[in-house]
């Protein structure tokens, strides 16, 4: 059981669909992710509405001081996600064109709070993952084993991290 600091009473701070400014370019460019390389694109264009997901809908799940909620961890979610999200109070499948929301269905991928992920998790209904989308402060709320079990793109990540242990093995060598 992950023990996030999600109190359940589906406080607006923690809703998904959140608007604020945009960070700067270098802000995205410098983040990383539960991996510790550059943070990848979650996705720039949900569900073809032209709208890209993320706190800044910036096609990343960067975060800043803003984003109370941590739109960190970029998932694919499912009918039975978007089902559990609403009866929990998160209802995500509701466009809010005024946040630039598109509103999502089965398949569309997302950034999701990583206490609402952690929620999710907890009581059985979590979304698969993307580990290079899903940004490094993640970590905070979640053990990166267990996002490694939802991983969607596992096996790539498993081979970036054992190249990157080989690359730390030869430095380390050299020093």
């Amino acid at each position: 059981r992950i023990h996030a600091a999600y109190d359940g009473d589906g406080d607006s701070e923690l809703d998904d669909d959140d608007e604020e400014e945009l960070p700067s370019t270098t802000a995205t460019e410098m983040a990383s992710n539960v991996l510790g390389t550059p943070l990848e694109c979650c996705c720039s264009n949900v569900g073809d509405s032209g709208i890209g997901t993320g706190f800044y809908r910036n096609g990343y799940c960067s975060t800043g001081e803003q984003d109370v909620g941590r739109h960190t961890v970029c998932c694919q979610v499912t009918a039975d996600f978007l089902a559990y999200s609403k009866k929990v109070g998160n209802d995500l499948s509701t466009p809010l064109l005024e946040y630039y929301f598109p509103g999502l269905q089965e398949g569309d991928i997302w950034c999701l709070c990583a206490q609402r992920w952690a929620q999710a998790y907890n009581d059985g209904m979590a979304p698969k993952i993307y580990l290079q989308a899903t940004h490094e402060k993640t970590l905070e709320y979640v053990p990166f084993e267990i996002l490694r079990e939802y991983a969607i793109d596992k096996d790539e990540a498993d081979d970036r991290l054992e190249k990157l242990n080989e690359m730390r093995d030869k430095l380390n060598k050299l020093l």
